[in-house]
């Protein structure tokens, strides 16, 4: 089984369950980001507030970097019940 599969997600209820509660946290992170940048845009008009609208955009960015983070942490649990699902279909066959 590889990662990135879309029969990953898709093997039953359990893994589908799980591939919506990350795609769930990865919109509510998509969100947080863009909001973050926003903001910061707007604080940017006050010369006052730049400090602020800079630490704004490092948040951001952090939740950019939290993205791609969140679909692997997916993945690999995704392959994980993959593989245990297989260990428990060969123990049958035993």
């Amino acid at each position: 089984m590889q990662l990135f599969q879309h029969q990953n997600r898709e093997r039953n209820a359990e893994t589908r369950r799980v591939y919506a509660a990350y795609e769930i946290a990865h919109t509510a992170v998509d969100f947080a980001a863009a909001l973050c940048f926003l903001v910061g845009s707007v604080l940017f008009f006050w010369q006052s507030l730049e400090t602020p609208a800079i630490w704004l955009f490092v948040i951001g960015s952090g939740f950019f970097f939290l993205k791609p983070s969140i679909r692997l942490a997916r993945e690999i649990r995704l392959w994980r019940m993959g593989r245990v699902d297989t260990l428990a279909a060969r123990a049958e066959q035993e």
